[in-house]
Order: C-alpha cells, then sequence, then structure tokens
C-alpha cells in the first residue's frame, strides 16, 4: 500500500459525497424522462458473458412475469460459451429467446456490439470477469441502457473511483442499476435486518462470517491445447487477481456484505492472516485460508473466516452477536439463509425466539423481480454506488492478508495500483496483464515481504 493519489478522498467526504449522490438521484427521477421499451412494452436484454452466472441471469430476468421480456443479442470471448448459453435458454425459454446468429458476438468489442442491438431503457446484463465492469458499464451509460452487473464490481481502488464516478453519470441520467448481490433482495435477511434495528438482539458487539469448503480457483499448469495466455487466464479468472480479485473477492464478498448490511455501516480497517498450503503443481495466485477482523468505526468487529481445503471442516454461514442474543444471518448456502433469532448465544430448538417461515422467496429471482419493477414504474434505483463499495471493502481485506499490513478504508480507496489498467483495449491478439516466471508460475502474495499494493 505505498502509493496514493495526490489528493485522497476521506471516508467522511466520500460519505458527504455520497448523501449528494442520494439527493441527486431524487432530482434525476423528476427531471429526466423515464426511458423504456415503451413502444412495445417489451423490455429487451442483451447479456455479455454468456457463462454459468451469466445464464443464471438472465434466466431470473426472463421469469420475472412482470411484463414481456425479451433476450436479443449475447456475447462473450468465446464462441463455445455464447452457444451452450443459446441453447439452454432457448431450451427453457423458447420464444423468449430471439438471438440469431448474427447477434451472437465473439470477442472483446463484442459487449459494443450486443449493447447496441438495444434500444435505451433495455436492460444489458454484464456477467464477465469484474475487471471488464467498468468499461462496460461506462459504454451501457452512453447508451442510456439500464444495466445489471455481477459482483464484484471492482477489484483495486482505481477500478472503485472508475466506478463511484459512472455510479453518479447513471444516477444523473436516471438509469436503474441493479448489482449481483442478491442477499440484499433477500426477504428473510431483510426481515432480519428489520427486526436487528428495532433492537430485538440488542446493539450488535461481533459478528462472525465463514466460508469454508473446497477448493476453489485451482488451476495447473497452462495445457498445451490452451487458448492464449490471454484467454486461459480470462477462462480461470477465479485464479488471477487482475481478473477477479480471486476467490476472496469472488466468494466472499457476499457473507461480508450481508455483514455490513446488519450493521448498517462499512468497515474502516482490516487486519488479516492467510496462507497457501499443499499446493502441489497449482499455479494460481490465492491462498487456502484466509483469517480477517474487520473494524468498524464503534469498534465493532467482523470476523471473518475463509478457507478452501478438502478434509476440513467446512461452514458457510453467518452470525451477528447482540448485547441481548444472538442472530443467525445464513446458514450452510446463500439461499435459503434461514434467518433466525435466539433467546441467548447458543443455537438451539429451545432458545430459539424467530424464524423466517419457509420455504422463502429465491433473492436470486427477487433482485430481478425488484430491478425490472423500478424500470417499468419508473422508480429511482441504483446499486452501483454501494456495490463499488462492498467491493472495495472486500479488496481491503484481501490486500491485508496478502501485504500481512493493516489496510484502512481511505488507503484502499486511494490505492493507485491498477491491475490491469489496459483491458478496455483488449483484442484477441493482446497480451496477459500478468506474466509467468522462468518456473512456469506466476508471482503470488508473500505477507511481510512484498507490502506492496500489487495483492
Amino acid at each position: 500500500m505505498s502509493g496514493t493519489t495526490d489528493r485522497t478522498t476521506s471516508r467522511r467526504e466520500f460519505t458527504k459525497h455520497a448523501v449528494g449522490l442520494a439527493a441527486v438521484s431524487t432530482m434525476a427521477a423528476i427531471s429526466v424522462p423515464h426511458v423504456y421499451a415503451a413502444e412495445s412494452n417489451t423490455i429487451q436484454l442483451a447479456l455479455i458473458g454468456c457463462g454459468g452466472r451469466g445464464t443464471g441471469a438472465a434466466g431470473d430476468a426472463m421469469s420475472t412475469k412482470l411484463g414481456p421480456v425479451k433476450l436479443v443479442a449475447m456475447a462473450d470471448v468465446f464462441d463455445n460459451r455464447v452457444k451452450g448459453s443459446y441453447s439452454r435458454l432457448k431450451e427453457q425459454f423458447k420464444d423468449m429467446v430471439d438471438v440469431p446468429d448474427d447477434r451472437k458476438f465473439v470477442g472483446f468489442d463484442g459487449y459494443m456490439r450486443a449493447m447496441d442491438c438495444l434500444k435505451p431503457g433495455d436492460v444489458a446484463i454484464c456477467t464477465t470477469p469484474p475487471a471488464f465492469r467498468w468499461v462496460h458499464f461506462g459504454y451501457a451509460i452512453m447508451k442510456n441502457l439500464n444495466f445489471f452487473m455481477e459482483k464484484p464490481t471492482t477489484v483495486d481502488g482505481p477500478t472503485t473511483r472508475k466506478m463511484l464516478k459512472l455510479a453518479e453519470d447513471s444516477t444523473k441520467k436516471n438509469l436503474k442499476v441493479g448489482v449481483g448481490l442478491m442477499c440484499r433482495h433477500c426477504r428473510a435477511r431483510q426481515e432480519l435486518f428489520d427486526r436487528i434495528k428495532s433492537g430485538q438482539i440488542g446493539d450488535i458487539m461481533l459478528m462472525r462470517a465463514y466460508r469454508m469448503h473446497g477448493p476453489g480457483g485451482f488451476t495447473g499448469p497452462k495445457p498445451n491445447n490452451a487458448p492464449s495466455e490471454l484467454l486461459y487466464q480470462i477462462q480461470r479468472f477465479h485464479s488471477f487477481m487482475w481478473a477477479s480479485g480471486g476467490v476472496y473477492a469472488d466468494y466472499y464478498i457476499h457473507n461480508i456484505d450481508e455483514c455490513c448490511m446488519m450493521k448498517d455501516a462499512w468497515p474502516v480497517r482490516a487486519q488479516a492472516c492467510g496462507g497457501r498450503h499443499y499446493r502441489g503443481n497449482a499455479v494460481d495466485q490465492n491462498f487456502d485460508n484466509y483469517s480477517v477482523e474487520y473494524t468498524f468505526a464503534d469498534g465493532t468487529k467482523l470476523l471473518l473466516y475463509g478457507r478452501g481445503m478438502n478434509g476440513c471442516h467446512s461452514e458457510f454461514a453467518s452470525y451477528a452477536h447482540g448485547t441481548k442474543s444472538l442472530a443467525v444471518i445464513s446458514t450452510n448456502v446463500h439461499t435459503p439463509a434461514m434467518c433466525r433469532i435466539y433467546k441467548g448465544y447458543n443455537i438451539v430448538k429451545p432458545d430459539l425466539a424467530w424464524a423466517f417461515p419457509q420455504p422463502e422467496p429465491n433473492p436470486y429471482q427477487m433482485e430481478w423481480v425488484d430491478l425490472m419493477q423500478a424500470i417499468r414504474q419508473d422508480k429511482p434505483y441504483n446499486e452501483a454506488q454501494r456495490g463499488a463499495i462492498a467491493s472495495m471493502v472486500t479488496s481491503m481485506g484481501r490486500m491485508a492478508a496478502h501485504t500481512g499490513q493493516i489496510i484502512t478504508y481511505d488507503q484502499m480507496l486511494n490505492c493507485d495500483h491498477e491491475f490491469a489498467p489496459e483491458v478496455d483495449k483488449f483484442t484477441m491478439a493482446s497480451a496477459a496483464p500478468l506474466l509467468v516466471d522462468a518456473s512456469g508460475k506466476y508471482p503470488i502474495p508473500q505477507p511481510g515481504i512484498k507490502k506492496t499494493r500489487e495483492y
């Protein structure tokens, strides 16, 4: 964390600015005409990033039942992903998928050609690796398109600042923007938040979050039949910091964000430990385990435990300890959350004080219901700013673990190191932003030795 911009942005100044943006959003809703596919009442979609997440997001969008929706364009840098995603979506949604071959685009400029197929007010779905998020979001704003983007939306300080500026631009245009932090749209978590705010568990003293399961992001040496080095790294984006922020950013952001939701605040600093074990010939940049202590402004702690190792204890959950009792924020997986409150601090049936009734609505669909309602009813709706902050706070914990230093909110926001500043210029012939060393492996974090901002 050696570099900062000349003019730093303090957390207090940024919070004040965020309040100002909220006012801009309200004014925009009054002064800017709403833009959506009003002529036919059909909201058209373009899918940029046709992997599993993109296919799932497009499917959720077409399942909203709030009016006609049609997928009209698709783009990816891998032809087989476009074809595979199209086949699955066409089989499931039939006439709602109208993507002939001349609206299927392969290449780094495919996002532009796919968005060019839309009208102002339609929706571009961006589920590519997060390194490309600011590029695609900027083009959508220029085209007056509503936007849905997967998380995380940034992986470093410079891209966070870019996304915050784009969030402001999109708000001024009254565009509706959703971010794939679906826990915020979970009806169970929303009720739990209301109960916590009403004082049912007392004041939050401590939160704990766990994501511990088998390995993620492992990759061996590049096979002989692999695509170019750049495409190989994009294909295995969880393994490389520039593309995704690593498994820490991609996996742990949900647990971090749902805890910040319950606290109704963002942490101001992070310190952490982590390491690699039993690696064999793996060449990725991730740690196998992370233990991170986030601190909020009032001194409250969030303890995050992440592990990607076979044969170990597994847990996937988040908890909030109040001065009166314990709340379970999530259990086992992201959905169903199975939110609960206990009379004390032991998770035992006799002490159960409240539980959200099952089955609970699927938050992956609820985030699309909320976005589509905002589009059709022209309500102010923009999650870009919050998504950027959640992504930056996540990166703050990752950088603390990878450098062995305490990293503050302001340091992370103002850090000047950008993993891949030229992503907007990539072509199929471009070199990868990360190179292997003489042994065929990529740089890995070395806490205490490499204390710089590159991780």
